[in-house]
């Protein structure tokens, strides 16, 4: 904003601003999580319970809205042992203390609208969220994608793993990449049902919203309840501009806008709402508002369960759908499907039409991925030449070198006591890395912490030109992974990964050569990250086999 002063203090500007908090992995500063030390000690239910009376006291929702219970296939407070619960309560504490972070930082925006005296007259929406909170932290993890890759393991297995790292003091930092139990995102969602992934309760959809422009709206302590939805953000800008939005953009003729403007609320808390129909979808969960009615399912998927019963034989023709009159159901507490057959039978149709226009078909598409992890994004090569100016490909694009089978060679030129990273993927929540170490050859792959296997050479390389061979065998997607090291065309190591990674080791990390950018991959050079080879990488030629 000082820039923009600086250099164009006359126009108008836009910002849009996205945290990464709370997204996972939550990752904070101890001692924002020590600000909420023993805050949770008596768990998910009863945050929930308080939850709910502050939003009556404040007025934040409906007098008469219920507070609906939670899914039976979620874990009670009650249910998890004595021995577990400080890791569950440590989890949200770091939750909290990110996302107050994170709000703090957004006070700090507009603390400097005040500095810049620009403040009175700059419009601001604060949504806080994209979505419900969370539930893919599961039961509680250590390491994000356990849930995405459907990995089972146990929060015993878990905690004996972090116990290695740091224990409770290391959940929220760079050596893990934690999330918390989806019952306290279900806390979180209070008072509606369930959480994101779940398009048909608004557990899974509903975020709060402030629009602030001090020489414009009189700011009031009424809660506006009319509906509305993300798209409706950028009408409201084009009505309060001025401005129609164009049909043609640089030559490519653009959608029209689906949202409905704001501004009629701004002055009115009580006004009629003005939006009459939103289609949701995710996962196969959808729903369809109309005129204050919501008709829904929800889908195959449960995001609190590392595996969804039945996912693989779901037919969507085959689900069961809710109504609920929001008008008087603020929180979709009364399903009056078998009282009104007729509507619930309109909206079905309705949901129908808008998701033919939106492209929703086929439904639950992103279901397949769950089922089929050998149909995942990648890249159609199935060989490539790097050396050490390849860093940062997204795992996406990179070699799967971690999810099938491959051999690397990479021919390097080594001193004396050779040190640094030939080669990693990932991060520290899991990847695989090959690295030398004082002159010892030494591969690892970090199975999203809970599991490390390596394979290192009893004797160090001399210094010199050496051919470096990894030879990986992976049956199918989450098999048992055989890797065989091999210097100048002699094995020096193995090691049997008992279960690999049948999808992505992280949501963020990368493919570095000569280096370990970002998170390392390996504790072992935890303290020496990056880590870089202090040798000459020649080649790495990998080639899927």
């Amino acid at each position: 904003m000082k820039r923009h002063r600086a250099f164009a203090p006359d126009k108008p500007f836009l910002i849009y601003w996205a945290p990464g908090a709370g997204h996972g992995p939550h990752q904070i500063f101890k001692e924002w999580a020590d600000k909420y030390k023993g805050q949770f000690d008596d768990g998910w239910d009863a945050l929930r319970e308080k939850t709910y009376k502050r939003q009556k006291d404040l007025g934040w929702i409906p007098a008469d809205a219920k507070l609906t219970q939670r899914a039976d296939t979620m874990a009670s407070w009650d249910s998890i042992p004595e021995s577990e619960r400080p890791f569950q309560t440590r989890l949200m504490e770091v939750f909290a203390g990110f996302v107050e972070h994170a709000d703090a930082q957004a006070g700090r925006l507009i603390d400097e609208l005040d500095e810049l005296g620009i403040r009175d007259n700059t419009l601001v929406f604060y949504i806080w969220g994209d979505n419900g909170s969370s539930a893919e932290g599961q039961n509680g993890t250590i390491s994000e994608l356990l849930a995405q890759n459907q990995i089972p393991n146990t929060i015993a297995q878990q905690i004996e793993a972090l116990n290695k790292i740091g224990g409770l003091d290391a959940l929220g930092g760079p050596k893990v990449d934690s999330m918390y139990h989806a019952g306290w995102a279900w806390a979180g969602d209070t008072p509606f049902k369930y959480t994101k992934l779940i398009a048909s309760h608004f557990g899974g959809t509903d975020n709060p919203m402030a629009i602030s422009w001090p020489s414009r709206i009189k700011p009031d302590k009424t809660p506006r309840s009319q509906f509305h939805h993300v798209n409706d953000i950028a009408p409201t800008i084009y009505q309060i501009l001025g401005i129609k939005p164009p049909k043609v953009v640089d030559g490519f003729p653009q959608d029209p806008l689906d949202g409905v403007s704001m501004v009629y609320t701004f002055d009115n808390p009580k006004a009629p709402g003005q939006k009459h129909i939103q289609y949701f979808d995710n996962n196969g969960s959808r729903g369809i508002y109309h005129d204050g009615w919501y008709a829904c399912t929800f889908g195959p998927l449960i995001p609190w369960l590392t595996v969804s019963p039945g996912l693989a034989t779901w037919d969507s023709s085959k689900d069961v759908w809710e109504l609920y009159n929001l008008q008087t159901d603020f929180s979709q507490a009364d399903d009056l499907a078998a009282k009104d057959p007729q509507r619930l039978a309109d909206m079905k149709t309705l949901f129908l039409k808008e998701a033919k226009e939106n492209q929703v078909f086929p439904i639950g598409a992103g279901i397949w991925l769950r089922i089929h992890p050998e149909d995942r994004q990648k890249t159609s090569y199935t060989s490539w030449h790097f050396d050490s100016t390849t860093t940062r490909m997204p795992e996406f694009a990179a070699p799967g070198l971690g999810r099938e089978s491959n051999h690397v060679t990479v021919t390097a030129e080594l001193g004396d006591n050779a040190s640094g990273v030939l080669y990693a993927l990932g991060g520290a929540g899991g990847g695989l890395t090959l690295y030398i170490d004082k002159g010892q050859l030494v591969y690892e792959y970090n199975m999203m912490i809970i599991e490390r296997y390596i394979a290192r050479s009893p004797e160090k390389l001399t210094a010199g030109k050496h051919k470096i061979e990894v030879d990986t065998t992976i049956a199918k997607p989450g098999a048992p992974g055989e890797v065989v090291l091999s210097v100048d065309g002699a094995e020096v190591a193995r090691t049997t990964a008992k279960r690999t990674v049948p999808a992505a080791f992280t949501a963020s990390e990368t493919f570095d050569v000569g280096i370990d950018l970002g998170s390392p991959v390996s504790l072992d050079y935890f303290d020496r990250r990056p880590f870089a080879f202090n040798g000459k990488i020649e080649s790495m030629v990998v080639e899927l086999k």
